[in-house]
């Protein structure tokens, strides 16, 4: 217990608690529509963009949050313009463009001579220096990302499944991508003083990959990765405190931990295809686990079941 009080006296450990779960949250809900459309990429990508915009930035003394989301709303705007879908796929013109724009932020850091330490934070990640505006800026990018995914949700739902059921449905798709991409975008930069751009992919994918291990529905997914999201932020600070290691670091070794767990269990799931069969006895309903691994355990007619009165539903409700 004293692990879990002894750390919450301070104030920085408090603030980035709070930050944990704001960002944690955020993350895992954006993080659901980048792994269902098959974009892990743009988080790691945009990261680097916003670098790149962050150390210009610095150099140039501007606000540090306002040139990191130029960098990657510059990055969102020529990866779009540079990707035609036919001879270059958004992959490749994600990896050019971000890449590029990372390259010119540690070209003109190493120009300038010196990194400053909003920049080092930016690239390693921060959480115990988490700031009252810093907080304020988190607190708000989630409330502004929650509002976009609540007014599109059925719009992003027919992009992500079947978009051509979304042009036949009449919905904007390139309104409702730019609209991903430009919250994916301030996502990464609310968050990546927290746990740095070399982390900040797998802070995105890791919850909702977690959960799609484990389900196949969207709605759940949506539902639970900001929960997970938040959890493993928390979990990951605590134990930062107690071993003494790097925030950013722990976080994401717990997130993969998690993964881990979820993936497992896929495993053995899939492997024993355990279902749960309903018999029904007279008036009475029963359920039991059947493995499948190779044949029944039993056989249902040997076994006395096939009785008057047993009712055997092939598909228990």
């Amino acid at each position: 217990m004293d692990l879990l009080i002894e750390p919450l006296q301070f104030a920085f450990f408090r603030n980035a608690l709070l930050a944990a779960v704001l960002v944690g949250a955020l993350c895992g809900l954006m993080g659901v529509f980048i792994v269902l459309r098959g974009m892990s990429y743009i988080g790691h990508g945009l990261a680097h963009a916003a670098f790149g915009g962050a150390v210009a930035g610095y150099l140039l003394k501007l606000n540090f949050h306002l040139a990191a989301a130029a960098g990657a709303l510059l990055a969102v705007v020529l990866v779009d313009r540079v990707s035609d879908g036919r001879r270059l796929r958004a992959d490749a013109a994600i990896g050019i463009v971000t890449t590029a724009l990372f390259a010119l932020g540690a070209a003109l850091a190493s120009a300038g001579g010196r990194f400053g330490r909003s920049v080092e934070a930016a690239l390693f990640g921060n959480i115990l220096g988490v700031t009252a505006s810093d907080l304020t800026l988190i607190a708000a990018v989630a409330l502004l990302c929650l509002v976009a995914v609540f007014i599109c949700y059925r719009q992003i739902f027919f992009l992500i499944f079947d978009e051509e059921a979304a042009a036949v449905f009449g919905i904007a798709r390139r309104r409702v991508r730019w609209i991903l991409a430009a919250t994916t975008a301030l996502t990464v930069v609310a968050s990546m003083n927290l746990v740095g751009v070399t982390m900040i992919a797998a802070t995105l994918v890791i919850p909702a990959a977690s959960l799609r291990m484990l389900s196949d529905s969207y709605h759940r997914i949506v539902l639970l990765a900001p929960p997970l999201g938040a959890a493993i932020g928390v979990l990951g600070l605590f134990l930062s405190y107690a071993l003494d290691a790097a925030p950013g670091a722990t976080i994401v070794l717990v997130g993969a931990a998690v993964f881990a767990l979820c993936w497992g269990l896929r495993h053995f799931r899939d492997r024993y295809h355990f279902h749960a069969h309903a018999h029904r006895h007279g008036g009475v309903v029963h359920v039991h686990p059947h493995s499948h691994q190779g044949e029944h355990a039993h056989d249902h007619a040997e076994a006395g079941h096939a009785a008057p009165g047993h009712d055997h539903p092939r598909d228990p409700p």
